[in-house]
């Protein structure tokens, strides 16, 4: 009945939001044989700037275009594909599980400098922080910091890999997106008593989360276009996003212009 598609999509940026859109690729492909979609990370800078200079199909991000330097926002067409939840996530032998925004801001900019003095175990507190490059980092910068710099620590690219540190690194604190926290081996927090979950994210509630954006330079055309409508398909949006750790775009409560503003919906 339908014409067989073929074709190949390259997407790069956002490391938040590859395991989403790795996850429905695959079973976009597994459905239509014919085509090849290839999922880069790189960080959210990268894939605003890939796609604009027309290397890439498709660029993620974790932040509107206009956030960011040196990107031509008015050539680029927004998909908002779904919402990401973040919260700071520490090493579970810290002793802390809650956080007050004000104490947040003093770790991350290195007022507070030992756990103990929030009432955690008596050891020094080591930040993992990701590059400028990230939208994470911007996210988090924005609503969990209000826009303070973080102290310098340990700087990594991905959001696996900060994961593991913080894991593995007694007194670590560091920040992932929700969909990372699939084990034990880092501890969530909570922040003024409002804990990081999806319900908390689309009432208001909780303050750390972003759009995740795909990205096309004008309008979608061809397999890039029948991807994106996929990623906005029931399908992906009431059950590939949950599975993967992101609240779908269309439960959102709430909503946010690239300034920061949030009304409701």
């Amino acid at each position: 009945e339908t014409e067989e598609l073929t074709g190949s999509v390259i997407i790069s940026g956002s490391s938040a939001m590859q395991p989403l859109v790795a996850a429905a690729a695959e079973e976009f492909m597994n459905q239509n044989p014919g085509t090849d979609i290839q999922v880069n990370a790189g960080g959210s800078g990268t894939g605003l700037s890939e796609v604009s200079q027309g290397t890439v199909d498709i660029g993620n991000s974790d932040v509107f275009a206009e956030e960011k330097d040196g990107i031509p926002a008015d050539e680029l067409v927004d998909h908002k594909v779904a919402v990401v939840g973040m919260a700071a996530a520490v090493n579970p032998e810290v002793g802390i599980k809650d956080i007050s925004k004000e104490d947040l801001i003093k770790v991350f900019t290195g007022e507070i400098t030992n756990w103990s003095e929030l009432g955690g175990q008596d050891q020094d507190i080591v930040l993992v922080n990701r590059p400028d490059s990230s939208g994470t980092r911007a996210t988090f910068v924005n609503f969990a910091l209000d826009g303070a710099t973080p102290a310098e620590g340990i700087t990594e690219d991905s959001s696996n890999t900060v994961k593991k540190i913080i894991g593995d690194t007694p007194g670590a604190i560091g920040y992932l997106a929700f969909s990372y926290f699939t084990d034990d081996t880092v501890t969530p927090l909570a922040v003024d008593g409002v804990e990081p979950t999806d319900e908390n994210v689309q009432s208001g509630k909780f303050p750390i989360w972003a759009y995740e954006h795909s990205y096309t330079k004008g309008e979608a055309t061809g397999l890039a276009k029948v991807f994106l409508d996929y990623l906005m398909s029931d399908d992906v949006q009431s059950g590939l996003l949950a599975e993967q750790g992101y609240i779908a775009a269309t439960k959102m409560k709430v909503e946010r212009d690239a300034e920061g503003n949030q009304t409701d919906l």
